[in-house]
């Protein structure tokens, strides 16, 4: 072990306990520290900006600060990460996070199996969200402008036989959809593949959660994502906290 990195990281510990600040002698003491020592590691901690001081106090810097926020948002991308897994080996199919994030369609997660593989991304899913259930969810959560907007910048086109015909049919179906309603594609964006999406509104962000199926075994997918819904609704209080992973 390395006495003086313990050392210091009993200091910052220490700090982060006074959210009014401390003076070096009170973190000496509550450390076990002799006094010459704490001063040291606290100079030194001070100027590589895990710390600042401030009339004679010590408060955490934002160094440390940014270390904190990273690991919160670790612990966000593990709670999402954490309840895909259990749904993918309940429901036993490959599940998808994904957000709707300055103007594009972001796959933030994907948890499947050797047994129950993904669909592969054979073309851009930020690009062909006309065609896939992950992108017609997210943007049938959007305002007009913004739906017509993403559809400016990625025109509807045709990746199947099964795919929407043109922007104002995809505008069409994506008015039809009512409010928390999964959204089902069948083979439009990949032959022998059915997906469905289950969208989630917070606030200002468009999210969703979706599944997919082979499409010799489509009867099982309204049955499956019924069930992914249920389950949801038992985390979905994470997954809020847990949106903007």
């Amino acid at each position: 072990m390395i006495g003086s990195v313990q050392r210091a990281m009993r200091l910052l510990e220490s700090v982060a306990e006074h959210q009014h600040g401390a003076p070096a002698k009170q973190l000496a003491r509550e450390t076990g520290l002799a006094l010459p020592t704490a001063y040291h590691l606290l100079r030194t901690l001070v100027h590589e900006g895990y710390l600042r001081r401030e009339k004679g106090l010590f408060f955490l810097g934002e160094a440390a600060e940014r270390l904190s926020s990273s690991g919160a948002a670790q612990k966000r991308r593990s709670t999402v990460t954490d309840a895909l897994a259990r749904w993918r080996d309940s429901l036993g199919v490959p599940v998808y996070y994904a957000v709707y994030r300055e103007g594009e369609i972001e796959v933030m997660c994907v948890s499947d199996t050797p047994a129950n593989p993904a669909v592969e991304e054979w073309a851009d899913f930020r690009e062909t969200g006309h065609a896939h259930a992950v992108g017609q969810c997210l943007l049938s959560q959007l305002d007009e402008n913004a739906r017509r907007d993403h559809l400016t910048r990625y025109p509807v086109q045709s990746l199947t036989p099964y795919t929407v015909r043109d922007g104002h049919a995809l505008i069409r179906r994506l008015e039809r959809i009512r409010r928390m309603e999964p959204v089902v594609e069948r083979q439009e964006y990949a032959l022998g593949t059915v997906c469905a999406a289950v969208p989630i509104t917070l606030g200002t962000t468009a999210a969703t959660v979706a599944v997919s199926l082979p499409s010799h075994q489509a009867d099982r997918l309204l049955p499956v994502v019924h069930r992914l819904q249920d389950e949801m609704g038992q985390l979905l209080g994470s997954l809020a906290l847990s949106i903007t992973i």
